[in-house]
């Protein structure tokens, strides 16, 4: 990258971030004519003012379009670069099964070991350390996989489970940090793996992580499919089959449909994909986290107002969130769902004009878990238009939250 030309630079970005030139364009003010010369290196880039600007569209520290090694601030140290997002790729290309067939397997950790180091690096999720997880995340794979493959039985399906919850974790992830390509790659692994795990359940939460890849990278069709075929396969047949951990497992894919269909802008699937995650949720009795689903009452209410921010509908979103409150369950969600809600708010907020509130929203955010605000691609173009709408000079909390998040105020 270093050795490219700018022009090649901004190019390689704008793919990264799946723009069409068309789209960046809009974004910079600029005719898609004048992007395409540029990044054929016709038209040069000789104004700082103008290659910060592109920075902050493409959500880029400024010193990759120059060809320089970012300068990490430590207020960001807590996302990921792209090392470490190779390291990543490199752990989810192996093909451990094949190799083991040719050579010896890597020392592989005890399966106690392992247990802990899974739950271990779920919770670090569900408190949205995304920066720490992404640096474990190429050792824990790799120790899955060697598990994987040198575990004799009777032990090999728990082996294999824990690996397919790893690949969920590492899906999860990088979903979270906008690595859309690899997260449908480490979920589509899961599945694969949850087969020699023999456990159905598990490989419904590997689905759901497929279908949510699949709707960040813009495919929202094959996604309310997936997750709707998956949900009728595991709905409980009767009462003694209405286990807690089925329960939320459904749930989860429904609600997860109802994004979907969200996307889609179908208003009756998805209030009718919530209302039945509803009714599954009040048989759940509870805000739970079976199979790290964090399905319950509140999840769903959570879902019902991102559901409406994707359907425009911000007041809504806003109307819900008071509801939310009523209901006393919100204070109790671990901090990865609740930031994320507020984000959820911050556009709601955003579509109503209120750039105010929206803001409000991501300090309330970045106050619970900095790395839901500060790494999440779709939060820096939240403050991005929270700074560009705003009446005035925006108040110095966001300014320096926008400072933080590399987004130029």
């Amino acid at each position: 990258m270093d050795e490219l030309p700018i022009g090649r630079r901004v190019a390689y970005w704008r793919g990264r971030r799946k723009m069409s030139q068309q789209v960046f364009a809009d974004r910079l003010g600029k005719s898609k004519s004048w992007v395409d010369k540029v990044e054929r290196g016709v038209r040069r880039l000789d104004k700082f003012s103008v290659i910060y600007e592109i920075a902050d569209v493409l959500q880029v520290d400024v010193q990759l379009l120059l060809g320089k090694d970012p300068e990490r601030r430590p207020d960001t140290v807590n996302c990921i670069d792209q090392v470490e997002v190779e390291e990543i790729r490199s752990a989810l290309e192996r093909y451990n099964q094949i190799s083991a067939f040719f050579t010896a397997t890597p020392q592989a950790p005890p399966l106690p070991e392992m247990r802990k180091a899974v739950s271990h690096a779920w919770l670090t999720f569900q408190h949205a350390k995304y920066g720490v997880l992404a640096r474990a995340l190429p050792k824990l794979l790799r120790d899955g996989q060697a598990l994987d493959t040198s575990t004799p039985d009777p032990d090999r399906p728990e082996a294999a489970h824990l690996l397919g919850q790893v690949y969920q974790i590492a899906s999860s992830t990088l979903r979270k940090l906008g690595e859309h390509e690899l997260s449908w790659l480490a979920a589509d692994r899961s599945i694969a793996v949850c087969q020699r795990a023999d456990d159905q359940l598990l490989a419904g939460v590997a689905t759901y992580r497929v279908g949510s890849s699949l709707l960040a990278l813009g495919r929202a069709r094959p996604a309310l499919e997936i997750h709707v075929n998956v949900a009728n396969q595991i709905a409980p047949a009767g009462d003694t089959d209405s286990t807690p951990e089925r329960l939320s497992v459904y749930g989860m894919l429904l609600l997860q449909g109802g994004m979907a269909a969200a996307r889609l802008g179908d208003t009756a699937t998805v209030h009718d994909l919530m209302n039945e995650a509803t009714r599954v949720a009040e048989h759940v009795g509870g805000d739970a986290n079976h199979y790290w689903t964090s399905f319950g009452p509140t999840n769903v209410q959570l879902h019902r107002a991102a559901a409406m921010v994707e359907l425009g509908d911000g007041r809504m979103a806003v109307e819900t969130h008071d509801v939310i409150n009523q209901t006393g369950g919100f204070d109790a969600l671990l901090p990865e769902r609740r930031a994320h809600h507020y984000l959820d708010l911050a556009r709601g907020y955003s579509q109503m004009g209120e750039m105010e509130k929206a803001g409000e929203m991501l300090l309330e955010g970045d106050r619970l878990a900095p790395s839901e605000i500060r790494c999440r691609p779709i939060a820096h173009a939240v403050i991005s238009d929270v700074l560009r709408r705003t009446r005035g000079t925006p108040s110095p909390a966001i300014a320096e939250l926008a400072e933080h998040m590399g987004v130029g105020v």
